[in-house]
């Protein structure tokens, strides 16, 4: 039985409020429908599709979670963990530059070698490393911070 594609990425939060609030204003997504699980989250809709869902971390997690979820994120540390990050296609990517420099939201640009894709990196509010992938074509006149080559061309 193959697999078919990613349905959604569960963010464990402290405060999963201030999430929802983030990944909607910082990358568009609008909070959707959700099953009742008996314990607080919230999912993140891009169009019709549910892609993120926020729940309590470890820290914040109810026996309800914790029993239906079984294993919960550790609750000491921070950053992404085992899954160093999620990435997006995404479209519109000047305008997006121009809006994380009005958020205040800080970010590195890279372009990998003979890859037509340009790339922004940035942090959710829970140390979360988010990958926005634009095609060549948009970043026609923007130089990435750092391009493969050369760090290859240092070694």
């Amino acid at each position: 039985m193959p697999v078919s594609h990613i349905e959604h990425f569960l963010v464990a939060a402290d405060n999963i409020d201030a999430t929802r609030d983030w990944y909607a204003r910082v990358l568009g997504m609008q909070s959707g429908p959700h099953p009742d699980f008996g314990f607080p989250v919230h999912w993140m809709y891009v169009n019709d599709v549910d892609v993120v869902h926020i729940g309590p971390s470890a820290k914040q997690a109810d026996d309800i979670q914790k029993k239906y979820l079984g294993r919960t994120s550790q609750d000491s540390g921070t950053g992404t963990g085992a899954v160093d990050h999620i990435a997006f296609r995404a479209t519109g990517l000047r305008a997006m530059l121009e809006h994380l420099r009005r958020e205040k939201v800080a970010f590195s640009q890279r372009r990998a070698n003979g890859q037509a894709l340009f790339q922004v990196f940035l942090y959710d509010p829970n140390g979360i490393k988010i990958e926005l992938n634009y095609a060549a074509e948009e970043a026609e006149g923007i130089a990435p911070e750092l391009m493969a080559s050369d760090l290859i061309a240092q070694r």
